[in-house]
């Protein structure tokens, strides 16, 4: 797609910014539309406290996973939505219909296949006679337990329904399903970029890729055990096999809305707002901090590599033409 070379007036070394391809997997285009998604979303906020509750697909179903795609990602995130919402309308926690935006990841840190879905959760929930907001309580939203194992037989139903002739181990229903919930970032305006970090986040960015010889690449990633960053060395066909597992099959959509934030409520969902803002106008949303304009390629920018140096703009580089396949 050709692009821009830069200098650094410190170190010396060189960058290269390439044209957008618009692929939603490339680890190099969507930054602008990260900001777009932000500035989509900011409508739809509530002046409330958000939790962000994690779903992980245990590993005896990944290899099953991985052949079925398209069905068991779209079951995947529908199961994980149902649960917090049917769980949140108990009225010993919330009793009332929470928002989720969902968000579907396939990889871990290392490149791994780890199937798991990021959800941004309501802190409260609208009564069901769309008059009240009902608020959760103080760092607590629903038992992740219970929420686990509700998680695990929804799943599991509907994979069931639909497969209807597979067999699947018996170990599943069993050991208990990984689920987190923990508070999101305090405060409105910050919530959206919280969650703006995982929408078109792909399975690894050119700056976590330290080097590519002889055959072989060397990239970071965070161990979670030690919390520590570390690099792998691997060869360039194993690097392409583990990137490529993670880009979706067309027409997979990746972020789904549920709850107060499906489209069917719209109208409670901005009834809603409106409540909430004349209940404590203190607390209405502030969205100027969230939106911030890509700057185009040709700014001064830090050097990523010696973080001192400025990158200085010294060539271009030609689009590429290939024959077709």
């Amino acid at each position: 797609m050709g692009g821009h070379v830069f200098e650094c007036n410190q170190c010396g070394r060189q960058h290269y910014s390439y044209h957008s391809c618009r692929n939603r997997s490339c680890p190099k285009c969507h930054k602008t539309d990260t900001q777009a998604w932000l500035q989509g979303r900011q409508p739809e906020l509530l002046p409330v406290p958000y939790y962000h509750v994690i779903f992980t697909l245990p590993h005896e179903l990944r290899r099953f996973a991985r052949l079925h795609q398209k069905q068991v990602y779209g079951l995947l995130i529908k199961s994980a939505a149902r649960s917090i919402t049917k769980l949140a309308a108990d009225p010993r926690y919330v009793g009332g219909l929470v928002g989720v935006m969902a968000v579907l990841h396939t990889w871990g840190s290392n490149l791994a296949y780890h199937p798991h879905v990021h959800c941004l959760v309501t802190a409260g929930g609208v009564s069901s006679d769309g008059q009240k907001w009902l608020p959760a309580s103080d760092n607590y939203l629903v038992p992740v337990k219970a929420l686990s194992r509700l998680f695990r037989g929804v799943l599991l139903d509907h994979i069931r329904s639909q497969f209807q002739d597979i067999q699947l181990p018996e170990s599943v229903w069993q050991k208990d399903w990984v689920v987190h919930c923990k508070p999101a970032v305090q405060g409105t305006g910050k919530v959206l970029d919280y969650l703006g970090r995982y929408v078109h986040r792909v399975a690894i960015t050119n700056s976590r890729i330290v080097s590519i010889e002889d055959g072989k690449v060397t990239f970071r990633y965070k161990d979670y055990r030690s919390c520590r960053t570390k690099t792998m060395t691997i060869a360039a066909g194993e690097f392409i096999r583990r990137f490529l597992q993670h880009v979706l099959p067309s027409n997979v959509h990746k972020v789904r809305y549920y709850g107060l934030w499906s489209p069917s409520n719209r109208k409670r969902l901005t009834q809603m707002q409106g409540l909430l803002a004349q209940t404590d106008k203190d607390e209405q949303p502030q969205f100027q901090d969230v939106h911030v304009e890509a700057p185009p390629p040709w700014q001064a920018k830090i050097c990523p590599y010696c973080k001192t140096g400025t990158l200085i703009w010294i060539g271009r580089l030609p689009r590429q033409q290939r024959a077709p396949p």
